[in-house]
């Protein structure tokens, strides 16, 4: 559900993630759900983001930017970071930061930020000096404050609002303010007129100085280090320009956060942000898996999946993620890297409520009703298993179907409607069917499993979604007087955190109503997604606006406006009742509810559970439940973590290995570098 912060500067903490997951927040004003014309007291109102009337256009230059650093600026930094090692690199950096000073002392200056100034001054002086012109930032290391300036910043503090969002070639995100202070902070330092040679209008390179082709060189240094992020974001968000465009509206906000923490705290919905510390570790991880596609036979088209092989055979790990993730996303990612260090394989694909999914894989326009979503990842995972086979024959063993929150639904849902073969032999020769390469005329075998690890899973999805309508509509327990600036002041927040680095041993400065509400916005913006993409498959006509690909705006508005309820209410039980399905509200939620497959599920010895005491999404009932259905052996209870929240710690790790214990490899060599 979480994702990490795009762009040229991207932030390097923990809450990065936070940042754009959860500050992407939405476009415009959203209305309370359960109504159409609420009172106001009854409104949730979103603070405005900055306008976009050249939407089109900043879409068509985000698609070049990303473009360019998926086609250009990735691979070749891959070539640099080999020949530039890190402190190399880190000190270029420095050196760059350090040539902008006198930008930054022009600005605290104007600014009135005396004591700013100063310490730019004693930073600059110390670096140039005893850093050896700033390629050592020992500034830091002595502890002198920094204190970044520039004149997007100072025309804020001047009062002049942003009035139009502006996608830049290269430089990203920014508005008409903020483009006209890049200009400024340029013309403002003196190195860019200091060259020696003269001009020449006939010779191209004596255009600019020196200084200017260092800067860009500078640039690209700095990039070679963040665009694996930019581009994995920009591939797993299912509109990454929209979270930009909001998100920018926050990160350069010319006000301060308040941090005072009025209201109590609530510890389960704290916990849950705290999913944002379960990340890879090794940076390089993410790029060193391969991705494939598969053909779908029901829809005909190609579902991409991403894979980290051990150099061997080695049993794999299938991962499902979480409602709405892509299988790039950071928790999918940090779940594949933990296992392939304990030597499995690992396997990512897409969550069935993920736009890639939807549009490639679903044999239905949107996802809602458990069997037929269920059966679609069932089938997708088995054409990339026969794929697999294909390409890597005699190099996968036996295989687990790991998911985590809606993805460790669907993981049980499969193992209840698992066809479990009498014997071993009769297995076999499933298996065999696959590897020999049967004809697609003729569908595959569904694969089975050999373990099926659930984690965090919700038990009834109709109590899910009414959980995440509930945490959306929290604010509700502010006074409106006051409700919206208090919305506001949280995003101020999160976005000033997310240029913070911390651990997960720091309190996070939420109450209760604002940790709820992050998590419920950060669903309801996946639920946005969702029924775009599925309206573009199949409009309805329950939309007024028009769906446009390259101006969303005004129908992302509308969609907001619709609660998880009112997505099953007026999209999917109409839909489905198309197709012949008992799509009544009582028969959705039968469907997807686990206690459904109850008799499939207790006698299967292949499942392990593992949730936590405190997730919102259990009741006390959904935990008796599981008590009752799984053994001690099967099922791992802990006391807090809320919804994801724990996945960081070393004992919750350790246990998601202990379920995978009877397929792990005799000897496996965490510290062996891929070969693939």
């Amino acid at each position: 559900m979480l994702k990490t912060q795009p762009g040229p500067r991207i932030p390097s903490s923990a809450l990065v993630a936070l940042s754009l997951c959860l500050s992407p927040f939405a476009h415009g004003q959203v209305t309370a759900i359960g109504s159409n014309n609420p009172p106001v007291a009854e409104t949730v109102v979103l603070p405005q983001s900055v306008p976009d009337p050249l939407e089109p256009l900043n879409r068509v230059m985000w698609s070049f930017n990303k473009g360019l650093m998926r086609g250009v600026i990735k691979p070749t930094s891959r070539v640099y970071r080999f020949i530039v090692v890190k402190r190399v690199r880190t000190g270029i950096g420095n050196f760059g930061k350090n040539l902008t000073y006198p930008g930054r002392l022009i600005n605290n200056l104007l600014q009135g930020k005396w004591t700013g100034a100063r310490d730019e001054s004693y930073r600059f002086v110390c670096n140039t000096t005893v850093g050896v012109a700033g390629f050592f930032d020992v500034g830091t290391k002595w502890k002198i404050p920094k204190s970044d300036a520039d004149f997007g910043q100072t025309f804020g503090q001047w009062g002049w609002e942003p009035q139009c969002f502006i996608m830049l070639p290269i430089f990203g995100p920014s508005n008409e303010r903020d483009t006209v202070g890049w200009v400024a902070d340029t013309a403002a330092n003196p190195l860019i007129y200091i060259a020696p040679y003269d001009f020449d209008a006939n010779n191209p390179l004596t255009w600019l100085g020196p200084y200017t082709y260092l800067a860009y060189a500078v640039i690209y240094n700095d990039l070679s280090d963040t665009v694996g992020e930019y581009v994995r974001f920009s591939q797993a968000a299912m509109d990454p320009y929209s979270e930009i465009q909001y998100a920018w509206t926050f990160a350069r906000a010319n006000r301060v956060a308040d941090f005072q923490v009025k209201g109590e705290q609530d510890e389960a919905s704290l916990e849950t942000l705290e999913s944002v510390f379960f990340t890879f570790k090794e940076p390089e991880f993410p790029g060193r898996g391969k991705t494939r596609s598969v053909r779908i036979p029901a829809t005909g088209r190609k579902l991409k999946f991403t894979f980290w092989l051990q150099p061997g055979k080695a049993n794999v790990v299938y991962i499902l993620p979480g409602l709405g993730s892509h299988r790039l996303a950071q928790p999918s990612l940090a779940l594949a890297e933990l296992v392939y260090k304990n030597g499995f394989s690992a396997v990512c694909v897409s969550s069935a409520f993920n736009s890639e999914f939807m549009e490639h894989a679903a044999t239905a326009a949107m996802p809602a009703y458990l069997p037929v979503d269920g059966h679609d990842v069932h089938v997708a995972l088995t054409e990339i298993d026969h794929h697999l086979h294909t390409l890597y024959p005699n190099r996968l063993g036996n295989k687990a179907l790991m998911g985590y929150s809606m993805g460790a639904l669907h993981t049980l849902f499969i193992a209840a409607t698992e066809v479990r073969t009498p014997s071993s032999p009769e297995k076999e020769e499933r298996a065999g069917d696959r590897r020999r390469g049967r004809e697609h005329s003729q569908p595959l075998p569904l694969l089975d499993f050999d373990r099926y690890v659930a984690i965090n899973t919700p038990i009834r999805m109709a109590h899910g979604i009414s959980q995440l309508d509930e945490f959306y509509e929290s604010p509700l327990g502010w006074p409106v007087t006051n409700r919206t600036d208090n919305i506001e002041n949280t995003f101020l927040k999160v976005a000033a955190l997310s240029k913070s680095t911390l651990t997960p041993q720091t309190t996070l400065p939420f109450d209760a109503i604002e940790s709820k509400f992050l998590i419920g916005l950060s669903f309801r913006l996946m639920l946005r997604d969702i029924i775009f993409t599925s309206q573009r498959r199949n409009n309805q006509g329950v939309l007024q606006q028009p769906i446009k690909n390259f101006r969303r705006d005004a129908v992302y508005q509308e969609i907001l406006q619709h609660s998880f309820q009112d997505y099953f209410e007026q999209f999917a039980i109409p839909y489905y009742w198309t197709l012949g399905i008992d799509s009544t509200a009582e028969a959705l939620e039968k469907a997807g509810d686990l206690r459904t497959y109850e008799a499939a599920l207790r006698p299967n010895p292949d499942i392990r559970v593992i949730v936590n005491q405190n997730d919102f999404l259990l009741t006390d009932e959904d935990l008796a439940w599981l008590h009752a259905t799984f053994p001690p052996e099967q099922l791992t209870v802990f006391a807090k973590g809320g919804h994801l929240g724990n996945l960081s710690n070393p004992t919750v790790q350790k246990t998601i290995l202990a379920a995978l214990t009877p397929m792990r490899p005799p000897d496996p060599k965490p510290e062996e570098p891929p070969k693939n």
